[in-house]
Formats: structure tokens, C-alpha cells, sequence
């Protein structure tokens, strides 16, 4: 293994080495309840979530090769090597340059530890896991099992330490909405808001988030997941301000609609109707309730109001540890129609009703919550009413 120079072992982790040793543990019992005897995991969220390892490089090849038994092995670039021992407790890596075939690296380690034969288990719905790089692997291995949902079995409950990283991230969302909505004004531009709402998150604490901010002003507000293309504010235009923060990898969201000048009653019935479905699935959330419960306390408020060809999607989503390109757990749980999973306390979700008349506005309300012993706790603290200048 290469020198280690200044670089200390595990120093910038943001667990301690106990915190993931019980979680390989945790996994190990769900792999050997699968029929698995090893999982090669290849999601930067899961990976983080058992090692602490995170980069931004997991644009390369990288995976944490699990078994049942013996030490896990990491398959790194070089490049990577001083970032992963800096965020780990983890000794054995494979470590590949970038003149090498990392498959090709990933199959002699398996190889190398008689793994070959083993049961091997892949998340084979992993964002991060190409059709090329498993054709090579099951060109060698032969049967490859589906893993997925493995991992995420244990993410879907926070602990009470990954929730006060949550609060953190809270924070730093609430800090930045504020600076979003102070910065709003005739003649200013989305630049501006966007500018301003990543500069007071990142002064309060936040890292890089799993996802860019979603703001967008005037008509272009009527278009779903639009954000920031320079656009000037004008008189009377609605603003849509959506962002979320991380610390430590988790995040939390925050979503809230302002107007400058007066709002056409059709936008203020709209907005009233989303602050009504908001706290009916809040109010819907406890432990033992299904996860489709507060997307049906959701929906009936706004059935009821006569906007349901308004609101064609899930009411929310798990929230948690992400890397781009996303900033939810949306694969972990959804709170929407059909989902049967029940409610546990610990279990984090973003949930963001909002009603739009396409190309011309949206308005929309979310809190990132924490199912509680006897309900939920918000985390944010940013009022909720339509922001009115």
C-alpha cells in the first residue's frame, strides 16, 4: 500500500468506527437473510453509509465489496486512495491507476479471495453501475443476483446521530430560504436569488448538495424542476424558491413561493390549498400508518379543492444521505398511493405539494420532517405562508 504521508486514518469521518462496524454487522445479517454470501455495492450513498468514504470523484469506477464473512475490500482509484483513508477505518483497498481496466481489478480481487464461486449479489438498479461494467462481470461470474434494496433497508431509519446531522442541514436551509427571499426585487435576477441562497447555506455550514437549487421567476415558474437562467424579476411576478443542504452527506429540503405585488386570487386559492394538503399529511404521519396515508391526506384536500389534474405526484419522499444527482432517498421510500410500508420513528421524508397552472406559475409548501413516537417534528423553522412583497 502506498505511503500514507500526513494523511491520518479515519480522521475526517463522520461516524465513529464503532458507528460502521455495527452497520456491516447490520448488513451482513440482511445479505445472509437474502441468500447472498457477498454484495459488490457500487452507490456512492450506500458505500458512504457503511465506510464514510464520500468524494466527488465517484464519477470513477469505485465499489465496496462486502462478504458474509472476512474483511470488505474496497476497489479505488488511485487518485481516490488518501480520501478514502482519510474518511474511513477500512485498510484493504485494490487500488486501480488510470491506465488500468478497474473491472478487470474488481474480478482478480474476487478472484484472488475465492469469491468467484460465491453467491455475489449487485444492486442492478444502481445509478452508478453502466450495462457495460456488468456485462464484463457476469461474462466472468456467471449469475449475479439482484441486491437492491438490501442496503437501504438500513438508511430508511435515522439514528438519533445521523438526525442531528439533519438538524445541521436544517439550519442551513433555513438560512439560506431567508437570503433567497431577502433578496428578492424588482430588477434582480434569478442569478441573484440563487447567489444569494447558496452563499448563506455555505456560510452557515453547508457542503456541496446533492442537487442545484430549483428557483425560477415569473411564467417560468409554471414549468416543473425549471431553475436559475438569469431571468429578471419584474412587478408581480411569482418566485419559486426550492433548495436543499448537507452536512456530513445528509441532507434536508426546503420549498417555499413568494410574490411580488399582488397575486391573481386563482394563485392565493392555489396557495391556500397547498398549506392545507401540507398539514393534512402531516397530520396523517405517525408510527404504524402506511406510507401511502399521508400522500391520501394530501391528495383528498386537493381533490376536494377541484386541482387534481394540478397534482399528478407523490406527495414525498425519504430524505437522507445523497450524492448527485439527486438530494432525496426518493428510492428508499415514497409517501404516494399503493406504498404499504409502514412509519417508524426515525424515518426522515421531504414532503413538497405544490400546484401549478403550466407556464404561467407555481406555487408550493414543504417541510423536511421526522416521524416521531407520537407523530413528526419539522425541522425547519422558516414560515410558511406565501411570501408577499
Amino acid at each position: 500500500m502506498p505511503d500514507l504521508g500526513s494523511v491520518v486514518p479515519g480522521a475526517e469521518s463522520a461516524f465513529r468506527e464503532e458507528e460502521y462496524q455495527q452497520r456491516i454487522a447490520r448488513a451482513r445479517q440482511l445479505l445472509v437473510k437474502a441468500g447472498l454470501d457477498v454484495m459488490v455495492i457500487t452507490g456512492p450513498e450506500n458505500i458512504f453509509y457503511l465506510t464514510g468514504q464520500q468524494t466527488p470523484g465517484y464519477y470513477t469506477f469505485q465499489t465496496l465489496v462486502l462478504p458474509v464473512e472476512g474483511d470488505p475490500v474496497f476497489v479505488i482509484r488511485q487518485l481516490e486512495y488518501f480520501n478514502f483513508i482519510s474518511n474511513t477505518f477500512i485498510r484493504d483497498a485494490a487500488i486501480y491507476t488510470d491506465g488500468d481496466n478497474p473491472v478487470n481489478f474488481l474480478l482478480d480481487m474476487l478472484k484472488a479471495r475465492g469469491w468467484m464461486k460465491s453467491r455475489i449479489g449487485i444492486d442492478k438498479r444502481g445509478w452508478f453501475l453502466p450495462v457495460a461494467v456488468y456485462e464484463a462481470l457476469q461474462a466472468e461470474i456467471g449469475t449475479i443476483h439482484d441486491a437492491a434494496g438490501v442496503i437501504e433497508q438500513l438508511r430508511a431509519v435515522k439514528s438519533a446521530a445521523e438526525l442531528e446531522k439533519m438538524a445541521h442541514a436544517a439550519r442551513y436551509v433555513d438560512a439560506g430560504m431567508l437570503a433567497g427571499r431577502a433578496a428578492i426585487a424588482a430588477g434582480a435576477t434569478e442569478n441573484d436569488l440563487v447567489s444569494a441562497m447558496m452563499g448563506a447555506a455555505i456560510a452557515a455550514g453547508s457542503e456541496y448538495m446533492g442537487m442545484e437549487p430549483l428557483v425560477s421567476t415569473g411564467p417560468r415558474t409554471g414549468v416543473p424542476h425549471g431553475t436559475w437562467r438569469r431571468r429578471k424579476i419584474l412587478d408581480n411576478d411569482p418566485i419559486f424558491l426550492e433548495m436543499a443542504a448537507t452536512h456530513d452527506r445528509y441532507h434536508a429540503a426546503l420549498m417555499r413561493s413568494a410574490w411580488l405585488g399582488k397575486p391573481p386570487a386563482v394563485a392565493l386559492e392555489m396557495e391556500k390549498v397547498c398549506q392545507e394538503a401540507l398539514q393534512a399529511a402531516l397530520d396523517a404521519i405517525r408510527p404504524g400508518a402506511t406510507c401511502e396515508a399521508p400522500h391520501l391526506a394530501c391528495q383528498a384536500v386537493i381533490d376536494r379543492a377541484g386541482y387534481t389534474d394540478n397534482f399528478k405526484k407523490r406527495t414525498g419522499y425519504s430524505i437522507g444521505i445523497s450524492f448527485a444527482p439527486d438530494w432525496g432517498e426518493g428510492a428508499i421510500l415514497s409517501l404516494y398511493s399503493g406504498i404499504t410500508t409502514e412509519l417508524q420513528p426515525g424515518m426522515t421524508f421531504h414532503i413538497p405539494p405544490a400546484l401549478r397552472i403550466y407556464g404561467e406559475f407555481t406555487v408550493g409548501v414543504s417541510e423536511t420532517i421526522v416521524v416521531t413516537e407520537t407523530g413528526y417534528r419539522a425541522l425547519g423553522t422558516v414560515d410558511r405562508p406565501l411570501y408577499l412583497l
